[in-house]
């Protein structure tokens, strides 16, 4: 899953709470992203993901993988983040270099996300929707959490360690893989109680 570039600007500035966010969530998506490549064959395909491909007039953009999950909801991961949805209470997008939570009013995407352009109708939430947002950014993380339970589980500990050691570079942040789950679930907790954190000022 290819990364786009590091937001400038406004995006940039530093707001601790997030900027760990993005380095468990960027972590996150490197580590998606070799599982497709898992040596006994794709990883997310075998527990379920639906690999889409891109149609001919997107042909530079990746597969789309799509995870149908029970209560009516869904994920779909991309490199540049993560769209998660619920059919009657909306839609999220996570921006892999963000970790701002944006929210749609539908449970199915207004397009196939091929890039980043098409998440353009996703937006911060209002004062009326932000519940609704926490919520299913909340039920994301706990998804995303089980993930990597399910990897050390079912994969073993060294085949992540074996993931990482590309990622590792000395210049970012490492969650080492015994420590991602709780990670995840400290981040769930941190969100629960400081949402502002995240969602930023809402519009009313």
């Amino acid at each position: 899953m290819p990364a786009p570039a590091l937001p400038t600007g406004e995006d940039s500035v530093s707001n601790p709470p997030v900027d760990a966010a993005v380095s468990l969530l960027s972590q996150q998506i490197w580590c998606w992203g070799r599982d497709i490549l898992h040596p006994d064959g794709n990883w997310l395909q075998k527990i379920g993901f639906e690999k889409q491909q891109p149609p001919i007039e997107r042909q530079d953009c990746a597969s789309l993988y799509t995870l149908r999950l029970p209560n009516q909801r869904h994920i779909v991961l991309r490199g540049f983040g993560i769209f998660y949805g619920h059919l009657t209470d909306g839609s999220i997008y996570l921006p892999r270099f963000e970790f701002q939570p944006l929210f749609f009013p539908q449970g199915s995407l207004p397009r196939p996300p091929w890039s980043d352009e098409d998440a353009s109708d996703f937006h911060r939430p209002r004062s009326n929707q932000r519940n609704l947002c926490i919520s299913l950014t909340l039920d994301l993380i706990d998804w995303i959490r089980g993930y990597e339970v399910r990897i050390l589980n079912e994969l073993g500990l060294q085949y992540r360690r074996d993931t990482l050691s590309q990622w590792i570079n000395g210049k970012r942040d490492v969650i080492e893989p015994e420590e991602v789950a709780a990670a995840w679930r400290e981040l769930s907790f941190k969100l629960a109680a400081n949402a502002d954190d995240y969602l930023g000022k809402h519009p009313s």
